[in-house]
């Protein structure tokens, strides 16, 4: 009758150990493992915590054996945990130094206490084994959309039961003037997952621009099935959005593609998303192109880009300007987010009086630095010389080719420009000394003479202080805070230097200051020509990979 007792309470641990894993969609043997631990540590309370004891669980047959494992050694200093050699070789006559003797216990009955702390210690490891099944199963679900039921609201971030975990939309991600409730069915987009003290916590958005793409995607079965190409995203969670399409069959308009017949399927979206207005652009590899479209629904007349540094003008007519900004200036604030370009909006008579003003500057530095009236002055501006250095090097009979013009006039013109220029350059170069900076740095190509009293204004004096400069303390760099860019100026942020000419001038300093041999700057030698018969230009390899 005692035995029937015995074999029933095994059938109950591994029923136990059934029913946990089935509710927690976890290993069963993860269970047993964990049993096994509460069984450990209840059996170091009964026989010492200073042995070291094991329990094994029979997974088919639930039986429970205990044993106190001893490590073999030359000469015993801790009875409880060793054993010497001698006794371990009466016990297994193969034993080695450092090999482990099981000695089995008697089995254990359990207490109050000690089944309470089992119980507490079997919580515990199934728990952290939840969460590893949870973080597994998410990890690689970042950028999907998942739908779930609201379980509760904290502090305005909502609690999502996804049915097999748990996650969390924070309040600055979810739509303004949206309210959940228990019970309410949610859809977001999973940005996050990691590990954190309390487990592994997942991290949904209503507000990320990707969660529209991924709408679109659901919604739009081109998109779904790549033909259109979502280029990129930009919103004002709520209110408004712009999004970037493009379709890689010409048959297909990408644009009614996500408009759908009548609206449907990007009302769709609009629908999710609580009424926001969606803006669908078509994409083009060109910039003007695409930021003309971005800025729709105004009208563009005239756009002038600094691909350098990622600026473009925009010009519109008066009565666009409004529309063209938006409201609070939404409507360039997306369309540079969705570009990725700043844009300056200016309406046609506030251009042309920049270009008047500009016009009358340039006049003014001609009058002033060759000594020359107004006429003559305003004549070189309106013919597009924009500074003295042009105009003292230029070709001659382009300035004689101006109305009114001889030889003589032109050759008396850059005469004056080059002494100008002399001038000032020998200011420069007083000033240069004065700050000292070595001659040395003069040597070094691409350094204009104003150029180095600019690095010695910022105690850069030497070949080795400009060898030590990195891209962005010479020309700047821009950062991008609370939507927008901020530009942090360079040294030599004021000469129109492109980053190449850039890393071309630090990389000569560094080979005048011995850092690297000019050899490390050689081009690595072009792969041998295909062997085609015909001689063809070099630009691919033998098999057919573009060459180094």
């Amino acid at each position: 009758m005692a035995q029937a007792g015995v074999s029933a309470n095994r059938l109950e641990l591994l029923q136990i150990a059934d029913a946990v894993a089935r509710e927690k969609a976890i290993d069963r043997q993860v269970v047993i493992m964990a049993m096994e631990d509460a069984i450990q540590k209840a059996a170091k309370s009964r026989y010492g915590s200073e042995n070291e004891i094991k329990a094994e669980v029979d997974p088919k047959t639930g039986e429970i054996r205990l044993a106190r494992l001893l490590e073999v050694v030359e000469q015993v200093t801790m009875e409880a945990t060793q054993i010497s050699i001698e006794e371990a070789r009466r016990r297994n006559p193969a034993a080695q130094v450092g090999d482990f003797i099981a000695e089995p216990l008697p089995p254990l009955d359990f207490g109050r206490v000690a089944a309470q702390n089992a119980k507490q210690v079997i919580v515990q490891k199934v728990r952290e084994a939840e969460r590893e099944r949870q973080f597994d199963e998410y990890k690689d679900r970042v950028g999907e959309i998942v739908n779930g039921i609201v379980k509760r609201v904290e502090y305005g971030n909502v609690i999502v039961d996804l049915g097999r975990a748990e996650a969390i939309v924070r309040r600055d991600e979810t739509l303004p003037r949206e309210n959940f409730r228990y019970g309410d069915r949610i859809r977001a987009y999973v940005y996050d997952v990691r590990r954190e003290q309390r487990g592994p916590q997942i991290f949904l958005s209503r507000t990320h621009p990707e969660f529209m793409a991924k709408l679109f995607a659901q919604e739009v079965p081109e998109v779904y099935d790549g033909i259109v190409t979502i280029k990129s995203v930009a919103r004002d969670p709520g209110s408004r959005a712009k999004i970037a399409v493009v379709s890689r069959d010409a048959s297909i308009d990408p644009v009614g593609a996500c408009v759908g017949m009548r609206g449907s399927r990007v009302q769709a979206v609009v629908n999710e998303l609580q009424g926001e207005k969606i803006d669908i652009i078509q994409w083009s590899p060109d910039a003007a192109t695409f930021i003309v479209n971005a800025l729709a629904p105004a009208e563009v007349v005239k756009v002038v880009l600094d691909e350098d540094a990622e600026r473009i003008e925009v010009v519109v007519p008066d009565a666009q300007l409004s529309l063209a900004i938006g409201r609070k200036g939404q409507n360039v604030r997306l369309a540079s987010q969705l570009t990725g370009w700043d844009i300056d909006i200016m309406t046609e008579a506030s251009e042309s009086e920049r270009r008047q003003a500009e016009f009358a500057e340039r006049s003014s530095t001609f009058m002033e630095a060759l000594d020359v009236d107004e006429v003559i002055a305003q004549l070189l501006a309106s013919e597009g010389f924009s500074s003295v250095e042009e105009v003292a090097f230029v070709e001659p009979s382009e300035i004689a080719s101006i109305e009114g013009f001889d030889e003589n006039t032109a050759a008396e013109i850059q005469t004056r420009a080059r002494e100008h220029l002399e001038k000032i350059e020998a200011e420069q170069d007083a000033k240069r000394k004065a700050l000292g900076v070595v001659d040395d740095v003069a040597t070094i190509p691409g350094l204009t003479t104003a150029m180095l009293v600019a690095l010695g204004e910022k105690n850069v004096k030497t070949v080795e202080d400009v060898a030590d400069c990195a891209t962005d303390d010479l020309l700047g760099w821009n950062e991008r805070k609370d939507k927008e860019t901020i530009h942090h100026e360079g040294i030599l942020d004021g000469f129109n230097l492109s980053k190449q000419e850039i890393e071309d001038l630090i990389l000569s300093a560094r080979v005048k200051a011995g850092w690297i041999d000019e050899a490390d700057l050689a081009p690595e030698p072009e792969a041998e020509e295909a062997d085609s018969g015909e001689g063809e230009e070099v630009g691919e390899t033998k098999d057919g990979g573009a060459a180094p």
